[in-house]
């Protein structure tokens, strides 16, 4: 089951327990889920039945199923303006395809190991991937659509047997290697000249990581020069914040650290995207001042009759709920008649169908009443830190 969640506008006051929506279409464990990089509310699932869904959030609906991975599926990346997606697979195959309707456009080995690999898209249209060799040694590639069977460069890393995922930040061209079980983070450029991935640096920490995370780029602080912030999951279970800097003298705005990134404003809408066929690059915006969030609205889930994939089912269960429905109907005149005693049964229903209501409608106030209750605590507790943190910085017997 995917499940969608809502944050409010001004952040988390309590621990979120309904989601907006839930999609449930996989038999089994659902291993990626990916937002659409310029459609509206159109997210891509997949799972370990070896199928790819591709949801319209606003419908709670599936769009369309790509069954063309005869094994597990290890990644998925769409591409600059979310025309084509790029897997890799357990069959140790990467594949560029139709995200509309599972269409392979190119096949090729990924790595010759037989640990998972992953793959990106790189902003001008390059494939940048991990995995491992033959004989288990850790290795990235560059790879150009078209000659994906031969790659640009391939390099090998260590022999250490954490798969990597690889980060990549479009904007500076940086790429970041993330190994899982590993404490370091390695870093690279990516450019047109030999040998077109240069090494940059390696972060190391103390302790290894079991997951990682980044913001995403409009949410950077521009006035440290801060250009990636990883949230990293250590063993301990804590969540360590790590901030990549360029140190700079000078405290103007640095735009070739900054340039215009991807905004907060979907290019397409889903049925553009869907029924349309189109294709569109991200609408950018400048992160000069700081960033400025656009004013959105909630999710509103609207189910559209005509879905291509229930359809066929729908019609057999409407039949069968109509017939249902007929014969139950049938049974309850030829049982009743046009006796009196027919009306006072169904005067009965009636009153308890009313008393069932207004049970529902007082269950619902009580769990209003219990989020208002919630809330208040979680109020008190703000305003008691911040009475401390007032009281700290100005003592009331301090002279």
């Amino acid at each position: 089951v995917v499940k969608i969640w809502q944050i409010p506008e001004y952040g988390l006051v309590t621990t979120l327990t309904e989601s907006v929506v839930d999609l449930v279409f996989h038999q089994r464990r659902v291993s990626c889920v990916l937002w659409h990089p310029t459609a509206n509310n159109i997210l891509l699932s997949a799972g370990s039945d070896n199928l790819i869904v591709i949801w319209n959030v606003g419908c709670a609906e599936a769009l369309s199923t790509l069954d063309c991975h005869p094994d597990t599926i290890y990644s998925c990346c769409f591409n600059w303006d979310g025309s084509l997606l790029l897997t890799t697979c357990k069959d140790k195959k990467i594949r560029i395809l139709n995200p509309r309707n599972g269409e392979i456009f190119e096949e090729a080995t990924s790595h010759e190991g037989s640990k998972g690999a992953r793959a990106i898209f790189l902003k001008n249209g390059l494939v940048f991937t991990t995995g491992f060799s033959k004989r288990s040694e850790r290795q990235y590639s560059l790879r150009a659509p078209g000659h994906m069977h031969d790659p640009i460069t391939t390099v090998d890393l260590d022999s250490s047997n954490g798969v990597m995922f690889p980060v990549y930040d479009p904007d500076t061209n940086l790429v970041y290697l993330c190994g899982k079980g590993d404490s370091v983070i390695r870093y690279f450029e990516i450019s047109a000249d030999v040998p077109f991935v240069h090494y940059i640096n390696t972060f190391q920490l103390p302790d290894p990581q079991r997951g990682i995370g980044v913001m995403p780029k409009r949410g950077v602080d521009v006035n440290s020069c801060e250009i990636m912030r990883f949230y990293r999951l250590n063993n301990n279970g804590f969540c360590q914040i790590i901030s990549m800097t360029v140190p700079r003298k000078s405290e103007l705005f640095q735009e070739d650290l900054y340039p215009d990134t991807p905004g907060d404003i979907p290019a397409l809408s889903a049925e553009e995207w869907w029924d349309e066929n189109k294709n569109a690059e991200p609408l950018l915006m400048s992160l000069k001042g700081g960033y400025q969030p656009t004013q959105k609205s909630d999710l509103k889930i609207s189910k559209r009759s005509g879905n291509v994939l229930d359809r066929a089912p729908a019609s057999s269960s409407s039949a069968s709920s109509g017939a249902a429905a007929s014969a139950a109907a049938s049974s309850s005149v030829s049982s009743s008649g046009p006796s009196r005693g027919g009306d006072d049964g169904k005067a009965l229903e009636l009153a308890q169908e009313a008393l069932d209501k207004v049970a529902q409608v007082m269950k619902v106030n009580d769990d209003l009443k219990k989020k208002i209750d919630d809330l208040q605590t979680e109020m008190k507790k703000f305003k008691a830190v911040f009475l401390k943190q007032e009281l700290d910085k100005n003592p009331p017997f301090s002279r």
